[in-house]
């Protein structure tokens, strides 16, 4: 396991005068498979981008610890992996440069044995050279995943994560969240059933509206 926890307290976010949730409490530690379920518009997306970081909450807090000791926030990108549709990707580098780009802007080093094993896991080795542009969308969701995990980090946070997927391509990603949750923490945002199916526990965004 990994000694990763995430604490979030009384968490609070509007846009405007509209109240997305309000007084959020939860706890996920060590390692498991966690779900944050909700309609569309519920603020499933807004409140994995304050988990990640990517957008700040009204009131209350998000704290990140690894072996008992508080990641500071500049540092938190570095164990985190964040899946979701709206991410982007540079259609014309072919999708090894993506990855070798994306593992310069973090700072990290290019493991290619462990890049070759997820090409592999997502069905996309054969494929690896290819410019994005000539990917379908759901093999631009499959290569988000290899991007997620190529830095093995110990909080995986997935929103909508089988979005533009067929059978195989979901089945690989059930699979992997399964692996996954026996020793990182993984977040599921989504409403789709066979997503939630995964969690042990599932946050309901709708009893936080008030």
């Amino acid at each position: 396991m990994s000694n990763y926890s995430l604490e979030v307290n009384q968490l609070t976010k509007y846009f405007g005068r509209r109240l997305i949730f309000s007084n959020l409490n939860f706890r996920f530690a060590d390692n498991g498979i966690f779900g944050i379920s909700g309609p569309n518009g519920s603020g499933k997306s807004t409140l994995v981008k304050i988990l990640a970081g990517i957008i700040g909450a009204n009131k209350g807090e998000v704290k990140h610890f690894l072996d008992g000791k508080e990641i500071i926030q500049e540092k938190i990108h570095n164990h985190i992996g964040f899946v979701s549709p709206y991410l982007v990707l540079y259609e014309e580098f072919s999708a090894e440069e993506n990855l070798m780009m994306f593992a310069k802007i973090r700072g990290v080093e290019y493991d290619k044995s462990r890049v070759d094993y997820l090409f592999e896991k997502f069905l996309l080795l054969k494929r690896k050279d290819d410019l994005v542009k000539t990917y379908s969308s759901g093999m631009k969701q499959r290569l988000k995943f290899i991007f997620a995990l190529m830095h093995s980090p110990q909080l995986i946070i997935l929103d909508e994560p089988t979005s533009n997927l067929d059978d195989e391509g979901k089945n690989s990603v059930y699979e992997l969240i399964r692996e996954e949750g026996k020793k990182n923490i993984v977040l599921v945002a989504s409403n789709e059933k066979n997503d939630l199916d995964q969690c042990t526990e599932i946050i309901f965004l709708e009893n936080y509206k008030r």
